[in-house]
């Protein structure tokens, strides 16, 4: 037994020994390796095998980007997944819950598909719904950009329009673009297939907005260009009366608009469309002038019937007298017709021999009847103007002898202005009054405060211009200026006594008692009184004068000055004496004691 382990043990102990030397072996082999020479082995020979190898791998993919659309080809379907084949190096897998809308797919069919991802293992991730959207609004945004007609589907109503589905999107329809008329009953449209424009498309939001009523207008108007072209001047065409507006009306002409103005009506002035023409009414109208090019037609209903001039009465000349009615009123005059429909100017310079007219309304209003004498008149070009004041001698030819400078009259008050009041000495001849010269002491703001319309009003007149025919009246002339009286009697330093008349925030005004025509102003500091309080409308006091200027008619005074300059004064009385008695008292003393230094002495 003792034999039998000795020699196990020397065949374990060789068999270690061999392993160990083989161990040995294979770390000497590892050390001496030369890992550079096999990688430059490699580099040398099989790399650049590799990649030639990959070059032509690599050109026979596509250049696939994500979010963008590829032709597939189904290569696979099974009842969750459809595998499509776009050419890359893998396959991509669609849920089949993209494909509820096409049941028609199977192995071979060609789809588009959308690359949503490229994953980190390059499998590409595919979607057939996105494909589908992004090539629906493709199709959207060229119609618009090439302005096409396509159809959609009303899939419902909304508030303020129709659902459109076009191409799968979902379109707006609004309620004012499905006719050119409104539409009341959006529901009758509901289900129907409809011709649409694209006119609105918002990128950010995806709205897309349609129109149905842009191809019935596209429609009309080429029918509408397709008639006028067929209008000429003169035509007498039948029409209704579809509009009616304050110049005019719109006429309908079996599909083209046609505007009858209102000064083509009636021969007569009219003051509204509505006195010649109504609603629906069916008429007869003559075509005045076509313009093709922007498709207006201009249309007449007085030209057919006889011009009122050609009944006008022959015998009228330059010089008749003719009667008429004021119809209209304009800046530069009036115009009277003579007969229904034949009106001649009256123009505002031969409404009267006065220059004062400012306006027309100022001598006539609509509706008055006047005799004229005719002017001018042309049968041909159908003009005639109108005079008035010819009917009567131009009253200006013997004013000078009439109206001498210095002369007084007795006039009537016609208006008022700003400056003055206008007043007529007789009919053609009226002089203004300036405000300044209607009384010497009464300061006027507004003629108003001094006389009103028709009163009778004594002028004497200052100036006179024939050429101008200008005629310059003064009132208060009349009277001698009292301000001479005035500036001896309210000299500075006089008291007066007054009536406090009207209380201002800066003072009051004060009509002396002995001259109510005179009123002064006292400044507010003046009108304490002694006891300290402020004098009151309508309370009576004393002031004295302390300014006085003729030239511009004002008097101021203080009543706070009659009793404090008396104050003052008295007590500069009483410092006088206290002065004078102190000086004697001084020139007593200064005699004593010249005295008492005189016996000094002589002692």
């Amino acid at each position: 037994m003792s034999n039998q382990a000795e020699e196990i043990k020397k065949k374990s102990s060789i068999s270690y020994e061999i392993k160990n030397e083989e161990l040995n072996d294979q770390e000497n082999i590892k050390v001496s390796f030369d890992w550079t020479e096999y990688e430059t082995h490699l580099n040398n020979e099989i790399q650049e095998e590799r990649k030639k190898f990959e070059e032509i791998y690599t050109k026979t993919l596509p250049d696939v980007q994500e979010l963008e659309i590829y032709q597939g080809i189904v290569t696979h379907v099974s009842n969750k997944t459809i595998i499509v084949d776009i050419g890359f190096k893998a396959e991509g897998a669609i849920p089949i819950s993209e494909f509820r809308e096409n049941t028609d797919i199977q192995v071979g069919s060609e789809i588009e598909v959308m690359v949503v991802k490229i994953d980190y293992k390059g499998q590409c991730i595919l979607s057939y719904q996105k494909a589908k959207m992004l090539r629906n609004w493709q199709r959207i945004n060229e119609a618009y950009e090439k302005s096409e007609v396509i159809l959609g589907y009303v899939a419902a109503r909304t508030k303020g329009g129709l659902i459109i589905e076009i191409f799968d999107i979902e379109c707006f329809l609004p309620g004012s673009h499905i006719n050119v008329k409104p539409v009341r009953d959006y529901d009758t449209y509901v289900g129907k297939t409809m011709e649409l424009k694209v006119v609105k498309i918002n990128q950010k939001t995806k709205n897309v907005v349609v129109s149905h009523k842009v191809l019935i207008e596209r429609d009309i108007e080429e029918q509408r260009k397709e008639m006028i072209s067929k209008l000429d001047k003169g035509q007498v065409l039948e029409g209704k009366i579809k509009n009616i507006l304050p110049y005019g009306a719109f006429v309908d002409l079996g599909g083209v608009d046609a505007l009858l103005h209102i000064t083509d009506m009636s021969w007569p002035h009219i003051n509204h469309p509505t006195e010649v023409v109504q609603l629906e009414q069916e008429l007869k109208f003559v075509v005045l002038g076509v313009d093709k090019d922007k498709n207006r037609v201009q249309l007449g209903l007085k030209q057919l019937q006889p011009h009122p001039w050609n009944s006008l009465d022959k015998n009228l000349k330059v010089g008749s007298k003719v009667k008429g009615k004021v119809s209209v009123l304009a800046d530069y005059g009036a115009f009277i017709e003579i007969i229904p429909g034949v009106e001649a100017l009256l123009h505002i310079s031969e409404m009267s021999w006065s220059t004062d007219l400012s306006s027309t309304q100022d001598f006539v209003q609509i509706g008055d009847e006047l005799e004229t004498i005719i002017l001018t008149i042309n049968r041909q070009e159908r003009k005639m103007s109108l005079s008035v004041k010819q009917l009567t001698p131009d009253p200006w030819i013997n004013v000078q002898a009439k109206y001498p400078i210095g002369s007084r009259h007795t006039g009537i008050v016609k208006k008022f202005t700003n400056f003055g009041v206008f007043i007529e000495l007789e009919k053609g001849i009226i002089g203004v009054i300036y405000t300044n010269d209607l009384s010497w002491v009464k300061k006027i703001k507004h003629v108003s405060e001094f006389c009103s319309i028709n009163d009778e009003l004594e002028v004497i007149v200052l100036a006179l211009d024939t050429q101008a025919r200008r005629l310059n009246l003064g009132h208060k002339q009349l009277t001698e200026n009292p301000w001479e009286k005035y500036e001896k009697i309210y000299y500075v330093g006089s008291i007066h006594n007054g009536v406090i008349s009207n209380l201002f925030d800066k003072g009051a005004s004060v009509k002396f008692i002995e001259d109510q025509k005179i009123e002064a102003f006292v400044p507010l500091r003046f009108l304490e009184k002694k006891d300290g309080s402020i004098l009151k409308k309508g309370e009576k006091a004393s002031f004295k004068i302390i300014e006085f200027n003729k030239e511009s008619k004002k008097i101021v005074i203080s009543h706070t000055s009659t009793y404090r300059d008396k104050v003052q004064k008295k007590e500069q009385r009483v410092r006088n004496r206290k002065f004078e008695r102190s000086t004697l008292g001084d020139i007593e003393g200064l005699v004593k004691l010249k005295e008492q230094i005189e016996k000094e002495k002589n002692k």
